[in-house]
């Protein structure tokens, strides 16, 4: 038993009816009824005179009724023209938090698309998430650190980005071809996108693996989608067509529109162009010279379409790419379509209905490339009509409209859940300024949502069915951030110093808001947090309150006789580590500071110095006995003080020397230190001996000398 289908192509310039048989899986092409809109009542593959269509609806309605029966129900396509493409891109921080599961590698996704759609919003007046159904989208780049990497699977970084291009149907569009049915009497049976109708009847599932690209080429617009991976990946459109070829001729020849469109179709078969101009003069023109007046036109639709096919297709060439529609006739459009493309003239083809499987047609219907999408409309209407789906998202009703395998994500955006929503919100962060410079403490990763279908654990990749009941328990709060002074001092490091044989754990002086605070006071927003560094031995002797003992040594000098002196081997040094240092060194952790004082010298090591005699002595023999004979040569004055030659001499003091007895050591100067005497009763001659030598009380003597007096009595 066949049963009969009923389609229509509702385009830019005209629409066009058919009348489908279907008997065994074979379809069969029996009538096509095509008529041109009388005034502009589609735009961009919108309805925008709704009564003006529904008019040209009801006369092909009624014509083919007279042939083939009443017709109640249709067909139709919501144009691809009319869909709305939309970049964009998502950015997030993942430092600290687990690596990448391929959940949340879709729900980023998901908010990728999200953003899009706002973006698709932003330009419209009275925007609201429920005009739009996504219909699709492709990734077209994930970055971590800013670098483009094949996955984020399994990734750690700091920042993840993922770049979408997505595809969106307006709801309006639909409403206004059921709204035009309805006028003429019709209802919907089946909807289906042009795009999709056409993949579906040319590129069968099993080739849909392949990264293909449809172009359906019409008279306003080029349609575009993309497969990839069984699936249709991407949709887009370029507002440039076959109309452009037609313009192109006009122009030249001076030709009325319709007049043109015929001679655009007599360049596919006549080798002799005939052509009568406005003012109605036949010229017969050669084949190639009119396709040399349309090639810059051809060229520039070959150009849009091809820049759009690398957008849509991640800026890499499909590996075939297959044309259909009226504008798909242009003469060489393939050739100049492979030069963009880079790709080889036989992967790129037009394909006519003789391309679709299972197919036949009446004699009188031609085999052309422009009829394979309204065939497909009628065809992928039948074999996969686009329904809607209802279904609960959170207690709330959400109809879809069925494009593909629908999952948990289309049901979130149909029901405007955000995608913020997955995941628990991240907990407050802290804005601290830190020396002058502004620094961010985030807060705890809010913890992923869960999702349940029909009250089973599920992901946003979870397909979906008409019914099911969708609930988002929402994920719990990231913590807010804490930080104590310690967390933020990473550059900041408290050093042990020893100065003097004596340990100190030197801290950074800190200032929370200007007052005083340690490392583990704990920080709150908006701190002001200010660090004081002990870098040079100066700063650690003031902070340890040591400037005072241990100091930079001024080198030692004195002062004699108003002349300065200086004494290297007497001047204090400043060590670090055992060597001599400046207060300007830099100390680091674990640094011995010392200063070495040397024994300060005496007035006699002064004098001793300067070849000065304080004390003049010598040593003699005096009657047998040992002698020491001593006077002061020089009396010292330090700073203008008499002073004993085993006084020390502080650094900066004033020396002076004052001669006393500079006069020669004689024989009488003995009876002084000896204890020596005549004896009382003597009474005889005594001999002054001085070395066995007669001598006298004033002959001068010398240390070493042997003195001696030889008493010799009178014999009364």
């Amino acid at each position: 038993m066949s049963s009969k289908l009923f389609a229509l192509d509702i385009g830019t310039r005209s629409v066009v009816g058919i009348i489908l048989t279907e008997e065994n899986n074979h379809f069969h092409v029996e009538d096509i009824i095509v008529k041109e809109h009388k005034e502009r009542a589609m735009v961009d593959g919108q309805i925008h005179n709704v009564m003006y269509v529904a008019e040209l609806i009801n006369e092909i309605k009624q014509e083919l009724e007279e042939k083939h029966g009443p017709l109640t129900k249709v067909s139709v396509a919501a144009a691809g023209r009319s869909l709305k493409t939309e970049q964009a891109s998502v950015t997030i921080n993942i430092r600290n938090r687990p690596i990448f599961t391929e959940e949340d590698i879709s729900r980023l996704e998901l908010q990728a698309v999200q953003q899009a759609q706002q973006q698709l919003l932003q330009q419209k007046e009275d925007a609201k998430i429920s005009h739009y159904y996504c219909v699709g989208y492709s990734v077209l780049y994930y970055r971590l650190d800013g670098e483009e990497i094949g996955s984020l699977l399994d990734q750690q970084g700091d920042e993840a980005q993922i770049e979408v291009i997505a595809t969106f149907l307006p709801r309006v569009v639909v409403e206004s071809l059921i709204a035009a049915l309805k006028r003429a009497d019709l209802e919907m049976e089946a909807l289906t996108l042009e795009p999709i109708a056409a993949i579906n009847v040319l590129i069968p599932p099993t080739m849909r693996r392949l990264n293909v690209a449809l172009v359906d080429i019409g008279a306003g617009t080029s349609d575009i989608a993309i497969t990839d991976k069984s699936t249709v990946v991407a949709y887009g459109m370029v507002p440039t067509a076959g109309d452009e070829i037609t313009e192109a001729l006009s122009d030249h020849y001076l030709l009325d529109f319709p007049v043109a469109e015929t001679v655009k179709r007599q360049l596919q078969t006549a080798e002799e162009i005939v052509i009568q101009d406005i003012l109605g003069f036949d010229q017969t023109y050669p084949q190639a010279e009119v396709l040399q007046v349309i090639n810059p036109a051809v060229k520039q639709l070959a150009h849009a379409i091809g820049q759009e096919i690398l957008r849509l297709n991640n800026h890499v060439a499909p590996k075939a790419v297959m044309l259909v529609g009226g504008g798909s006739l242009t003469p060489n459009l393939a050739e100049e379509l492979s030069e963009i493309l880079q790709l080889p003239t036989n992967r790129i083809a037009v394909r006519g209905i003789d391309a679709i499987q299972n197919l036949t047609r009446d004699a009188q219907i031609p085999a052309s490339p422009e009829l394979v999408t309204p065939i497909g409309i009628a065809i992928a209407a039948r074999k996969m009509p686009i329904q809607y789906m209802s279904l609960t998202v959170n207690n709330q009703v959400v109809r879809l409209f069925e494009l593909k395998e629908m999952t948990v994500a289309d049901a979130f955006l149909a029901a405007n859940i955000r995608a913020k929503q997955l995941y628990g919100k991240p907990g407050h962060g802290l804005s601290i300024s830190v020396n002058g410079q502004d620094i961010f403490i985030p807060g705890g990763h809010g913890l992923p949502a869960e999702i349940l279908v029909n009250g089973q654990a599920a992901s946003t990749k979870t397909f979906i069915q008409t019914g099911d009941t969708i609930q988002l328990v929402e994920g719990r709060d990231g913590q807010p951030a804490t930080a104590t002074v310690r967390d933020i001092a990473d550059s900041v490091v408290v050093k042990t110093i020893t100065i003097q044989q004596q340990a100190y754990q030197i801290e950074p002086q800190i200032l929370v808001n200007g007052t005083k605070a340690t490392l583990d006071t704990q920080l709150q927003d908006r701190d002001t947090v200010t660090f004081t560094v002990a870098e040079t031995i100066a700063e650690v002797l003031s902070i340890t309150k040591n400037n005072h003992t241990v100091t930079q040594p001024s080198p030692y000098a004195i002062k004699i006789d108003g002349q300065p002196l200086y004494l290297p081997e007497f001047s204090a040094q400043l060590l670090l580590n055992g060597k001599p240092a400046k207060m300007t060194y830099a100390v680091k952790d674990g640094d011995n500071i010392t200063l070495e004082q040397p024994v300060l010298p005496t007035v006699q090591r002064i004098a001793d110095q300067m070849n000065v005699l304080l004390e003049d002595k010598i040593v003699i023999h005096f009657q047998h006995e040992l002698l020491e004979l001593k006077k002061i040569a020089h009396e010292a004055l330090l700073n203008g003080v008499a002073v004993s030659p085993l006084v020390t001499v502080p650094n900066g003091a004033t020396i002076a020397f004052q001669e006393k007895d500079q006069s020669r050591w004689i024989y009488q100067d003995v009876f002084r230190f000896s204890n020596w005497q005549l004896p009382t009763a003597f009474k005889g001659q005594f001999t002054i001996l001085r070395n066995g030598q007669p001598a006298s009380f004033d002959t001068e003597i010398f240390g070493g000398d042997q003195l001696e007096i030889l008493l010799q009595e009178n014999n009364a």
